[in-house]
């Protein structure tokens, strides 16, 4: 694995040994970021279930300038930690070694750095309760956490059908590439 784009460009990242954590696909990551591109240039960006952190590192190197990873697995956020100390990523990057949900009912933003402009969620295909919970949550009580314009993608089998909404959030976009689906997420207006 490997930083596509921006400051780190090029440099490489360390997966968890193991097959519980399946890291994003560079390939993946690319059309991602290509579809965030206006986004991303100062963007706070929240990445749940952050893994290695490829994701939210890839925010991070495009611009981002507050990025928040959430991760409670121990093999992962040892080299979520490990990536970012080999990559000098300090500043504007906070990691949160709890659970996604514990995450998104316990913070209260009192801050701008809590609120999010960009939330990317990738759960392990085998947790499929995950997206609807998460999801849920983000389109119900979490949605304080969300900016207004704010985006939020989740990564899927694409054998897998999301639901179209969740509370307030409603998809917008489908991308699919190889086994894999993003599927893009809004806050519907309000009339």
């Amino acid at each position: 694995m490997r930083v596509i784009a921006g400051t780190l460009r090029r440099r490489t990242l360390d997966a968890p040994a193991g097959l519980m954590t399946r890291p994003t696909s560079d390939r993946l990551r690319e059309t991602l970021f290509n579809v965030l591109a206006p986004r991303i240039e100062g963007a706070r960006f929240l990445d749940l279930y952050a893994g290695s952190g490829a994701v939210g590192i890839e925010a991070a190197s495009r611009g981002a300038e507050n990025v928040v990873l959430v991760e409670r697995a121990e093999p992962a956020l040892k080299a979520l930690r490990g990536n970012l100390e080999k990559l000098g990523l300090r500043a504007g990057v906070r990691v949160e070694a709890v659970s996604v949900g514990t995450f998104l009912r316990r913070v209260r933003p009192a801050n701008t750095a809590m609120h999010f402009d960009v939330v990317f969620l990738d759960p392990p295909y085998e947790a499929a309760d995950e997206y609807a919970a998460v999801l849920g949550l983000l389109g119900g009580d979490a949605a304080r956490l969300l900016v207004e314009g704010a985006v939020v993608i989740a990564e899927h089998r694409r054998k897998e059908k999301l639901e179209d909404s969740y509370g307030a959030l409603r998809r917008v976009r489908v991308l699919k590439q190889g086994d894999a689906s993003l599927s893009f997420y809004e806050i519907a207006a309000t009339s």
